[in-house]
């Protein structure tokens, strides 16, 4: 059974990814309970195994995978592959459609393996799309939905985008000077005197901040 599909609190995330016809490396972030991340760990850093194939289980590619950092609650991991273009995986028909300057990111959780790729226009769609829907094996199935802006890349440049710089000072400041620290090491009060701004508008800016990167970390990274 598929890990992700047998635990609900597991979810993966690409941060880094990029592929040419021979190589592709990536940066993956796993999150979840430990039962999860453990059961993850057993299938994603089986180097017998492929985690990319759409057409069959595995594939005769060489790959690394190195566990680069862990907690309680998540994982980092360092995949590098060779022979791409013998592993019928996302990457390599995208590759193989396009060409180099591709830019991936990935999510998977529950049933759900969802690409985001960033490709010059001219390139048509539709055949990409029904090259992939050929090579599925039993059981998977493919959507597509075409964005119309690429925007900031990931969710950390859309809020550092979005966040003006009235708000990216009183946010900064309330982490340098321990707001969010538990116990909290100084109050609404002190970040207006540190700041020379009046109380209100420093709860204000700080309120709309926190509503942004939490907003975005919902929609973005969960």
């Amino acid at each position: 059974m598929d890990v992700f599909v047998e635990h609900d609190s597991l979810t993966a995330w690409t941060s880094v990814c990029f592929t040419t016809r021979e190589r592709m490396w990536r940066i993956d972030h796993a999150a979840g309970s430990e039962a999860a991340l453990s059961a993850f760990e057993d299938v994603f850093l089986d180097e017998s195994r492929c985690n990319e194939c759409l057409d069959r289980p595995n594939c005769e590619t060489y790959r690394e995978y190195h566990l680069l950092d862990e907690s309680a609650n998540a994982r980092t991991i360092y995949t590098f592959r060779e022979e791409v273009h013998n592993c019928h995986s996302i990457p390599h028909y995208v590759h193989d459609h396009v060409g180099d300057g591709v830019v991936f990111e990935s999510r998977r959780k529950g049933n759900e393996y969802q690409w985001r790729v960033l490709y010059p226009d001219e390139q048509p769609v539709g055949e990409l799309y029904d090259t992939i829907e050929a090579q599925l094996r039993e059981g998977l199935t493919l959507s597509l939905s075409r964005l119309s802006s690429a925007g900031n890349w990931d969710a950390e440049s859309r809020v550092a985008a979005e966040l003006t710089p009235e708000q990216r000072e009183v946010l900064s400041a309330a982490v340098d000077n321990g707001y969010y620290s538990r116990p909290r090491a100084v109050t609404v009060d002190d970040l207006s005197e540190t700041l020379g701004v009046p109380r209100s508008t420093v709860q204000y800016r700080l309120r709309n901040a926190e509503d942004l990167v939490v907003s975005q970390f919902v929609e973005k990274g969960l």
